[in-house]
Order: structure tokens, then sequence, then C-alpha cells
């Protein structure tokens, strides 16, 4: 068996000062550092013994003499605080000018455009939590039929349908036309169009999170997984990370529904097959149900149940094997609003000798990820930013 690489991302497990964080309005915002007080400390001892304490101060969480992992921080360089843009530095693309959002809604032609191409109505169309607009647009939805179409603070295009008023494949496909409008035409409206299926009754609506689906903009040039796959690697993509490269260097997909404990269940099953490459993983819940939920206890418990987990993933990591756990921006459930926070991000590092115990740093952008599991795994960079935590 050749060498392999995980990265295990979990969604907006921010940790506190960025250095621009006041450019994005998110002085204060510490996910990890707000989170553990607002509960009183956590309690995640198998993060602790890999150095998260060492890494970031977090109440409940102590640096350790001995850390079985490398530790440290990284400081996002592209100009956003989004799912999107976090992945895709990580494999080599940064961002430099920030993506079209829409506070104020989208303009009347595409929503005119999107209403003729798909035959419904469009209700909405301002920034907004989908919990939130779904229990008070819901009601009208139903009666009407007409799309839930809102955003956020990122460059969303969300369209959301009741599964009992408009079947999955009309959702589906009214969100591969908005993808065509918005991203296919030479110019980049949105980084992305969510398909949001919801079902339930006012007052108790679900969205139905294991039929979400997210079109997304292909990587404009190669990215670290192009390059792992074309030197014979597998990638394998865990979650919605398929979704965020549009497939682009990915060999395979393992939706792991519908919540983070089958993802990481996902994550051990790609390692009981994956010869040689990379398994990367997006664990959203911390993202979706908690972070934008401003959900500080639901935040912990999740936190809790993934260190839970912990000691099954090393155990399935043999001397070859190397494990980055990360994050792709903050969340803070404690912060006003309900959008992402620009903040650092936590980075520990398990891999034999060669990182075991070392502090690594504030790393200056997040592309050193992928520059590490190229030269884990024996790949050449070709020109892509990044420095390798082994270096």
């Amino acid at each position: 068996m050749g060498r392999r690489a995980v990265i295990l991302v979990l969604d907006g497990v921010g940790a506190g000062d960025a250095p621009d964080t006041a450019e994005f309005g998110d002085e204060g915002a510490n996910t990890l550092g707000n989170t553990a007080r607002a509960v009183g400390g956590l309690n995640v001892p198998n993060l602790v013994s890999l150095g998260l304490g060492n890494a970031v101060e977090t109440e409940g969480v102590p640096p350790v003499e001995d850390p079985r992992a490398g530790y440290g921080l990284m400081e996002e360089r592209s100009a956003a605080k989004a799912t999107l843009a976090g992945h895709w530095e990580m494999m080599g693309i940064v961002i430099e000018d920030a993506l079209p959002t829409y506070p104020e809604g989208f303009p009347e032609e595409i929503l005119s455009r999107f209403e003729g191409e798909t035959g419904r109505k469009v209700i909405g169309n301002e920034p907004a939590s989908g919990t939130e607009i779904l229990e008070r647009l819901g009601p009208e939805h139903e009666g009407t039929g007409a799309w839930i179409v809102y955003t956020s603070a990122d460059s969303v295009f969300q369209v959301a349908a009741h599964t009992g008023v408009v079947p999955l494949k009309e959702l589906y496909e009214a969100c591969e036309k908005a993808h065509a409008m918005l991203i296919g035409e030479g110019q980049i409206l949105v980084e992305r169009v969510i398909a949001r299926p919801f079902h339930g009754s006012p007052g108790a609506y679900e969205r139905e999170h294991e039929n979400r689906h997210d079109y997304g903009i292909t990587p404009p040039r190669a990215t670290y997984l192009d390059l792992l796959k074309n030197a014979g690697h597998e990638v394998v993509a865990v979650g919605k990370v398929r979704d965020i490269f549009d497939g682009r260097g990915i060999t395979e997909h393992l939706p792991g529904q519908p919540d983070d404990a089958a993802k990481v269940d996902a994550v051990l099953e790609a390692l009981g097959s994956v010869e040689s490459g990379l398994v990367f993983a997006n664990l959203v819940d911390f993202d979706a149900k908690y972070g934008h939920r401003r959900d500080p206890e639901g935040m912990a418990e999740n936190l809790e149940r993934f260190d839970a987990r912990v000691p099954g993933i090393l155990a399935a990591l043999s001397e070859d094997d190397l494990l980055i756990v990360t994050a792709d921006h903050g969340n803070d459930p404690t912060f006003r609003g309900t959008d992402h926070t620009r903040e650092r991000v936590p980075l520990l590092v398990v891999g034999g000798d060669a990182v075991a115990g070392r502090p690594l740093g504030i790393r200056g952008g997040f592309s050193d990820v992928g520059a590490t599991v190229a030269a884990w795994l024996g790949v050449e960079k070709e020109g892509l930013p990044g420095k390798s935590f082994l270096a």
C-alpha cells in the first residue's frame, strides 16, 4: 500500500484573531473560544492530546507537554470567508477579488429570467437565515408554488421548495438553469447555486440536508486535486467537497449522509479501500446546523461528538498516512447575525515523526494544506502556492 493523506475540514470552526477581521466587520468573533466560553468549557480530551490547546487558547482545552500532532493556525489569503474560497485555497487557488454578493437581493432581470425559464414565480429575494425564511414564507410557497429564493452574506443563490409541492427533480432542474444563467455564460454572478428542499408543516418545517445540492464554479485551472489524480492517486471526496470543486480532480464521491457521524463513517470506509491518495472530507454540521443557527450548545456538543471519533480515525491510519484537521472559515455561534465570520483556523497534523509535537506557527495561507499533501504523496507542486508543513 502506498502513502495516503486525510483532510478533515470542520466547516466553520474558526479560531479568532484574523489580521483582517475588521475589514469583514467581524471583530471579536472566535468560534472555538466563544463557544467554549458560552458552555463553560469544552470536553474534548482527544483533541487536547493532539495539541488543540497548544494551537489556540480555549476554555477546557489546556495545552499539553507532548502533543501527538503538529499544531498551529492558518490565515486565509482569499478575499472571502466562504466554504468554496477556503477549500479552493487549500488546494492552491487564491480568490483575489471577492465574488458578488447581494445584500439588497438579486436584480429584477435575474429573477424575471429565472421565473420565465422555470415557469414559477419567486418570493423572498433577500439575505436570510434558511430556517427563518422557510417559517416565514413556507405557507405562501405551499399555497402558490412560488420558489423561495434567498441569499446570505456569501455569494449564493439559494432556491427552497417543499418536496410536497415541487418534486426534487424539478427543483434540481431549476437550479441547473440558475447555474447556467449565473455561472455558465462567461461571467460569474454567484459562487454557488444551492437547492434547498424541505418538508413538514407551518411551524415545523425541516430542511432536507441529505437532498441539498450545490452547483458551484468549476475551478478555472489545475488544483492540487488535479495533480494528485493525474499522478495516479485516488482522490475521494466526502460530503460536499465534490460539489465545491464541481467534480474536478475527484475520482470518487461518498455523500456521507445524513450527518457528520456518517461522514466520519465514510472516511473510515475510504481508508479501508484506498491504496494511495487523498480522502478529503467536509463535516458540514458545525456550520449548517450550529454556526448559522447561532447555537453554541449544539456547536460544543458536535465538537465533543467529533472528539469521540478521533481515536477510531487515528486507529485507521498507518505509519504511511497523514491526517490534517482544520477548518475553512469561522461561524461563531455567539456572534451577531447568522453569517460566516472571518477568523484564523486551527491546524492539527498527524503523520509519523514528521510533524509530531511540532509548533507549525501561523501559516500565511491555506494552500500549505495542498502543498503538504502533495509533498507527502511525492507529487510535484507545478507552481501552485503553499509551503509544506513537512519542510
